[in-house]
């Protein structure tokens, strides 16, 4: 696996294990190499390191869920890295993951196994397509309940709210706009404040 390079700003792929696929337990025996890894129904990627805007905006987001969700005991929030298991063979690394209490996802030692109620995704040149896409399928069916796409070079986040088994995109935010999170109670900050 050492000799497998990512490719700059984009998402890798890695060969399988023998097996062809990869599972939760071959995850876990990755070695702890400093790379982030996620599992896609099977499939093993290999991410690259943000750049300095993903890192600003994914900390600004995470200030401000923290404030409105764990500070004021509603629930949980997370940054990245930290492993979230949608099925036996998937495990992503959202930018930000917010548990409310008495939502689906449980945390264990390892990881949170389950849908979060939010998850946040910094989009980066060489990954737009895949959290646009990819990740977009992958949380609707886990049931993620919204899932906000920040987008650092427009400055604007896109809310995606579950309905059924997809996700129906509400609006793109930015500026004053104040996104309109049916999962953050009282959430009243200025889309722009989200970047800095």
């Amino acid at each position: 696996m050492a000799n497998v390079l990512p490719v700059a700003g984009t998402v890798s792929h890695l060969p399988p294990p023998p097996g062809g696929r990869w599972t939760v337990a071959d995850y876990e025996r990755l070695p702890d190499d400093g790379q982030r890894y996620e599992l896609i129904d099977g499939d093993l990627r290999m991410a690259p390191a943000p750049n300095p805007d993903h890192q600003h905006v994914s900390g600004l987001i995470f200030y401000y869920l923290m404030q409105y969700v764990q500070m004021s005991g509603h629930g949980r929030v997370f940054a990245a890295p930290i492993d979230v298991e949608l099925s036996p063979t998937t495990i992503v690394q959202p930018d930000v993951v917010v548990l409310l209490h008495g939502g689906a996802a449980a945390i264990t030692s390892q990881r949170i196994v389950g849908p979060p109620d939010l998850v946040v995704e910094v989009v980066s040149p060489g990954t737009a397509s895949y959290d646009r896409r990819e990740k977009r399928d992958l949380y609707a069916a886990a049931g993620v309940r919204e899932y906000w796409i920040a987008d650092p070079g427009h400055r604007a986040v896109e809310l995606l709210t579950l309905e059924g088994r997809g996700y129906r995109a509400e609006h793109v935010y930015l500026g004053q706009a104040i996104i309109p999170s049916a999962v953050v109670p009282g959430w009243t900050v200025a889309t722009d404040l989200l970047f800095g």
